[in-house]
């Protein structure tokens, strides 16, 4: 008989794909199959050929792009070269998670599908098409979805006899074993960031450790929403980026929130340990040093502000010592609990630490090795570069707002990585944010005689004063911004600089402050008033036209 072998291979942008991912390998542990759950990008796509069974697990982002950790497999798989029967012997599954307000839904998914088809797989299911806009999520398509599934799979391959299905209730063996380290057989290590320049362009396993330069306030004190402009030095870095480029940072968690969630699970933060996979195969952590402090595990690590997911709650149920706390987590979980999970947790924003907060008695006996099964990893925040390097060769500006807002919680809720960069002050010795650079989706011309019509309103601006900068550098003219906020008193950012460059014949700006007069205007009327220049740019000067919100 065949090994009961199961590939999960995942493309995921913000975690639901990896999540769902996980899932489906801890279903497929309670059915006694040998199960690897990966990144699309992290398996050796030429060993396709030889599985027999796969289940794909894909988002869809932006404009029907897949997302970050698949782009390599995607462009292996769309390869001319590949022989139609090249997968006959693979029994596969394509769950796909999406969102139905954007007109290529599940657009990856399906396009996987149909490829995986065309190359002589065997479907065993429809593509499943998840959408974050049904009221229960993508759960409403992928729990019936998934029970047909391992109706299939079981079918294909049945239990072994004598075994049962594992029952949910019973818990799984963590990920990793965590091993506390005697403190006298610590190395000291010391800073963890390296400042020194990688041998290698900065990533996200390799991110460059950049001093903060500047942190200033563009809003008025009394405008309600706080927005920077931050500078940071990536002198000596090897970074390199155009116009329309995104800088990645790795956010960390504030002491007051790991203080408490240590409090709450009663761990010693500066006690050290080593991870050993329970599984042979199954990688460390890449952003973890070996040994960690838990305190670094809990700052740089867990994401304990994010809202948490259904399946935090079924693992949590597991721990449970308190029969009222584990009867609501069980809830929680279960498919017809799902609505009031949403407006626990997710409609008014929930976070992690706040739900452990609510069920003390089990938070206190979660057992320290399965805190990585349980919490995601912080995820890296994208913000579009503000500055050019021809403009400022050496640094990096980012126009940020930070995020706060209410809701029926008592406390506001607060970005994690805004929070956190607003905090930072260059004034106190040298702070430093880890970050690396990637490719954005805003090419603009090189011909230098395209004129480029930008609509930037709000913090929209910011990859325009980089593409300004970089084509005032150049010496091109032809730049022409229309620029919307709130009061021209209050948040109209780089004012000056942009009056200087209208002075100095480089830029022709329309401005639509919305609450300076007692008819809100925005850039869509000021691009109507002008529409005879927009229309002559376009017609006869070929412009090209960005937009960013």
């Amino acid at each position: 008989m065949a090994a009961r072998k199961l590939l999960v291979l995942f493309g995921s942008q913000t975690g639901t794909a990896q999540d769902t991912a996980e899932r489906i390998g801890r279903e497929a542990k309670r059915r006694h199959l040998q199960c690897t759950v990966e990144a699309l990008d992290s398996y050796d796509v030429a060993n396709l050929i030889n599985e027999l069974l796969v289940v794909f697990v894909c988002a869809t982002t932006g404009q029907g792009d897949p997302p970050d950790n698949m782009k390599l497999f995607w462009r292996f798989l769309f390869r001319k070269n590949l022989p139609p029967g090249s997968l006959c012997r693979l029994d596969y599954a394509v769950l796909g998670l999406g969102d139905s307000s954007y007109p290529k839904f599940n657009f990856i998914a399906k396009k996987l599908h149909k490829r995986v088809l065309q190359l002589g797989g065997s479907p065993l299911l429809p593509v499943a098409l998840g959408d974050d806009q049904h009221d229960l999520g993508p759960d409403a398509v992928v729990d019936p979805w998934l029970v047909a599934l391992w109706d299939k799979i079981l079918m294909l391959y049945p239990l072994p006899p004598g075994l049962e299905i594992i029952s949910p209730d019973v818990r799984l063996p963590p990920k990793y074993t965590l091993h506390y380290v005697a403190e006298d057989s610590l190395q000291p290590n010391g800073v963890l960031l390296q400042p020194t320049a990688p041998r290698a362009a900065p990533s996200e396993l390799c991110p460059f450790a950049a001093p903060v330069v500047s942190n200033q306030r563009l809003t008025a004190q009394s405008h309600f929403q706080d927005v920077r402009l931050m500078e940071f030095n990536i002198t000596g870095s090897g970074i390199t980026f155009s116009a329309g480029d995104v800088v990645m940072v790795q956010p960390q968690n504030c002491p007051e929130d790991v203080q408490q969630f240590c409090q709450l699970l009663r761990l010693d933060p500066d006690r050290h340990f080593v991870l050993k996979p329970t599984e042979p195969g199954t990688a460390l952590p890449a952003l973890l040093p070996q040994p960690c402090s838990i305190r670094h595990l809990v700052t740089h690590y867990l994401d304990i502000s994010c809202v948490p997911r259904r399946s935090f709650f079924q693992l949590l149920s597991c721990f449970s010592t308190s029969e009222l706390e584990r009867e609501k987590l069980q809830e929680f979980s279960s498919n017809q609990g799902q609505e009031e999970l949403y407006s626990y947790c997710n409609r008014p924003r929930r976070t992690t630490l706040e739900v452990m907060w609510d069920f003390p008695h089990t938070t206190c006996v979660i057992p320290p090795e399965y805190l990585l099964d349980l919490i995601p990893r912080i995820r890296p925040r994208a913000f579009s570069i503000a500055s050019s390097m021809l403009a400022h060769p050496d640094c990096i500006q980012i126009l940020m707002a930070v995020v706060r807002y209410k809701t029926r919680l008592s406390k506001p809720r607060r970005g994690l990585c805004s929070t956190w960069l607003a905090s930072l002050n260059p004034e106190q010795g040298d702070v430093r944010v880890p970050l690396w650079v990637k490719k954005g989706g805003l090419k603009f011309p090189s011909d230098p005689d395209t004129p480029v019509i930008m609509i930037g309103p709000g913090t929209g601006v910011a990859p325009f004063r980089a593409a300004i900068q970089e084509r005032v550098a150049q010496g091109r003219r032809g730049n022409c911004l229309f620029f919307g906020c709130r009061q021209k008193s209050k948040d109209f950012y780089c004012q000056a600089e942009w009056e200087e460059l209208v002075a100095k014949g480089f830029l022709t700006l329309f401005t639509a402050f919305s609450r300076d007069q007692e008819e809100k205007v925005y850039v869509q009327h000021r691009i109507l008033e002008n529409r005879s220049l927009v229309w002559e740019l376009l017609s006869s000067r070929n412009a090209h036209v960005y937009l960013a919100g």
